[in-house]
Order: C-alpha cells, then sequence, then structure tokens
C-alpha cells in the first residue's frame, strides 16, 4: 500500500463522501451564477427607488466583478498558505455579510460598497473550489467532477434568475439579496461537517500533526489512511505562492490567465448583450429575457458534457475545439435580424451558450493540472482574478463597438469572437502535468 495519500485518491474509485464534497463545490459555484444574474433581475427596481441613470447603475453593478477579481487574486493565496478548508469558510462569512449588508443600502454607493464586499468573498471561494474538487477526485473521476462544478454556474444562474423574479413578485429588491445571504449561511454547517482539508494541500504545507491530519481528511473520506509520510517533495520544500511567477511556472501562468481573459471577453458578451439586442429586434423585456436562460442552460448542457470528452480526449484538444465552434457560434449569432424568430435567438445562444462554457470547463481543468498542489489556488485565483476583467471589459467593449465604431451586429459579434480564437491559439502553446 502506498504511503502517498493523492496516489490513493487518483487510483480508488470515488466514494460517496467524495461526491457529497463535488457537489458541495458545484453548490458554491452556483453562488456565483446566482449572484450575478440577481443582480440583473434586482436592478429595475434599484434604478426606480433611487432615481439613478443607467451608466451610474452600471457602476454599482460592476462593483461585484471588481470584487471578485480582487477576491480571486488576493485570497487565491491564502488558500495555499492557511488551507482550502478555513478559507471557502472564511469567504462564505464575508459572502453572507456583503449580501446582508446590502439590503441595509440608503444609497447607491453604500450599495457598491457592500457589493464589493461580496465579490471579495465569491472570488476567494472560486480558487478554492477549483482546487478542492481536483484534489478530492481520482484520476478517472476528475475530468466528470471539474465539469459538473464549472456548470453550477449557469444552472445557479438559472435557478437563482428563476427564484428572484418569483420574490421580486412579493417584495422590493432587497429580498433577492435577502435570500442570497440566507442561502449562504447555510453552506456554512455544510463545508464544516462534509468537506475536509485536501491531504494534497496538508502534504505541500506539512504544518503540525500532518500525518494525523492527513489520516482524518482520508477517513472522512472513506479512504485508507497512511503509516508514513512520504517523502518530501522538492518543490514543496521550497514552496512559495509567488512561484507562478518564477521560471518553470511563469509560463503556464500567463498562458492559461491571458488565455482565460481572452475568452472571458467573448463569453460574456453573449451573456451582458442579447437580452438588450433581441429587445432591439422588437421582442418585449420578459422574451429578450428568457434568451439569457437558454444561454445558460446551453452552458449547463454544454459543460456536462465536455466532461466525458476530456475523459477520453484529455484537456487541451477539446478545449481548443470548444474555444473555436464557440467563436463559429458567436459570429453566427451577429447574422441574426429583424427576420429572426424568438425561437431562432434561442438556440442561437444555446449553441453559443453550450461551446463556450465548455471551454470554461477546460480552462478550469487546466488549473487543476498547470499549477502543482502548493500554488493551485494561488494560479486558479490570478487567472480566475484576471478574466474577471475581461468580463467586466466586455461589455464596454461591445457597447463601444455598437455606438462610436457604429458597426453592425455582425461586425460587433465577428470582433468579440475573435478573444476566443486567441485563446484558442495560446492553448496550443500549453504544457500540462498530471495534477497531485
Amino acid at each position: 500500500m502506498t504511503n502517498d495519500p493523492r496516489e490513493i485518491i487518483r487510483q480508488t474509485p470515488m466514494s460517496a463522501a467524495q461526491w457529497i464534497a463535488v457537489v458541495l463545490m458545484i453548490a458554491l459555484n452556483a453562488l456565483d451564477g446566482f449572484d450575478v444574474l440577481s443582480s440583473a433581475f434586482a436592478a429595475p427596481g434599484i434604478a426606480k427607488e433611487w432615481g439613478i441613470a443607467r451608466d451610474a447603475l452600471g457602476v454599482v453593478l460592476a462593483m461585484e466583478l471588481v470584487g471578485m477579481g480582487v477576491g480571486s487574486i488576493l485570497l487565491g493565496g491564502v488558500a495555499d498558505k492557511l488551507g482550502r478548508r478555513p478559507t471557502m469558510l472564511g469567504c462564505l462569512v464575508v459572502m453572507a455579510g456583503g449580501m446582508w449588508l446590502a439590503t441595509t443600502a440608503q444609497n447607491p454607493q453604500i450599495l457598491g460598497l457592500w457589493r464589493f464586499v461580496t465579490g471579495l468573498g465569491i472570488g476567494g471561494m472560486l480558487a478554492a473550489i477549483n482546487a478542492v474538487t481536483a484534489e478530492l477526485s481520482s484520476a478517472k473521476g476528475r475530468s466528470l467532477a471539474m465539469s459538473l462544478m464549472v456548470i453550477g454556474y449557469p444552472l445557479g444562474a438559472t435557478i437563482g434568475g428563476t427564484i428572484a423574479a418569483m420574490l421580486l413578485k412579493s417584495g422590493d429588491w432587497r429580498v433577492v439579496f435577502e435570500f442570497g445571504a440566507i442561502a449562504t449561511v447555510v453552506f456554512i454547517p455544510l463545508i464544516w461537517f462534509f468537506v475536509p482539508e485536501t491531504p494534497a494541500y496538508l502534504l505541500a504545507r506539512r504544518p503540525e500533526g500532518v500525518l494525523a491530519r492527513i489520516n482524518a481528511s482520508m477517513a472522512k473520506l472513506r479512504l485508507p489512511g497512511i503509516e508514513a509520510l512520504p517523502p518530501v517533495d522538492q518543490r514543496d520544500s521550497k514552496a512559495s505562492v509567488l512561484d507562478i511567477l518564477k521560471p518553470g511556472l511563469i509560463g503556464t501562468t500567463m498562458i492559461l490567465t491571458l488565455g482565460y481573459s481572452l475568452h472571458a471577453i467573448t463569453f460574456y458578451y453573449i451573456l451582458k448583450w442579447s437580452p438588450k439586442i433581441v429587445a432591439d429586434f422588437g421582442f418585449a423585456a420578459p422574451q429578450a429575457a428568457s434568451v439569457l436562460v437558454w444561454a445558460n442552460i446551453g452552458g449547463a448542457t454544454g459543460g456536462g458534457l465536455f466532461g466525458f470528452l476530456m475523459h477520453r480526449f484529455g484537456i487541451k484538444w477539446p478545449t481548443i475545439v470548444m474555444l473555436l465552434l464557440g467563436a463559429a457560434a458567436v459570429a453566427v449569432f451577429g447574422l441574426g435580424g429583424q427576420e429572426t424568430s424568438l425561437v431562432g435567438w434561442r438556440f442561437a445562444v444555446f449553441c453559443t451558450g453550450f461551446a463556450t462554457n465548455a471551454a470554461i470547463v477546460g480552462f478550469y481543468s487546466a488549473f487543476a493540472h498547470g499549477f502543482p498542489a502548493h500554488v493551485r489556488a494561488t494560479g486558479t485565483g490570478f487567472a480566475i482574478g484576471a478574466g474577471r476583467i475581461g468580463s467586466a471589459g466586455s461589455p464596454i467593449l461591445a457597447g463601444t463597438l455598437f455606438t462610436a465604431g457604429g458597426l453592425s451586429l455582425f461586425s460587433v459579434s465577428a470582433i468579440m469572437a475573435c478573444g476566443s480564437v486567441m485563446a484558442a491559439a495560446l492553448m496550443l502553446m500549453l504544457a500540462l502535468r498530471e495534477a497531485d
């Protein structure tokens, strides 16, 4: 029997306890999707109560994305220093507090502050859950687990948006954030009882009592323990969260960070602009909003099926294919016009969501394989944080092209699709390693 718990996890079929932990990671990612779309549902009520213009409202709504970017970069390092589990618990407290305090805001500035705070927690959470999913999954189950974790986002957006719409029928915009705060608090005991610290992190950092702690985690996962620690990995003995910017890893960091950021520009173009584009062609606001739901349904479907492709063909080439298919789908979306039916628009965004979110799954899996355990959350957080910058800039760039550039829908869509094409080119240069 090997004394390396990482090898035991890799080679042993996943237990029910491991799948429970993965399901909780899916649910935590769904909180992100709920938060982003719930803000969009709350926006009309916010604007009406305070009488603020669209540009000012846009700044308020962007604060959560800014917070997510900062949180991913800063708190990803915390997950590699203090552990995945305490980081997730701390981020949940920050998220719950930010969501609840948002309900007390009496002006746009204070609301923006609390949305930023909420974003900080979500950003740190995203880096940690990616590492946990990879490190608690077997070699055979990892691709499926990673794809299921990523599709939590569109599932949360779809289900959360539906819940938000129902809540707003009987209350003002604050009820959306009240629900978010309550849902977040519910996760704290679930993570505490069902998600142990990962053995990969414990081996990388080797805190006091590490052998007992590793065996406690393995027992909670219903896996056999170890009698002695494996030899110290030389990388771990000199580990630093700054390793992602040092020779040996900086190439991987730059490729994944730039690639994810460029793809985010294409990805969020459809998510942020499709309802407005469809409405401009004469469809009612509820009909236009339904298009966004179909984009998320496509995203959940594509992300789920992509796990099987990765299991058979690896990460790199399926991701490149989906990046190119996503770019093509976004360009085809631009061919829509006055004669396009609502069903046609829904089908178009379903296809874009299918391919672009599948590529997101590929990137998250690449984070897990591209960075070693001692900097996995740091590297993931750095790349996701930069991606949030891309997501915040995407609607601004598209809006500028529509207005200042005076370009057609097809021209703008083709330009926005270039982000995924450039991301595919970068992925060609990526070398991946077996995740520990």
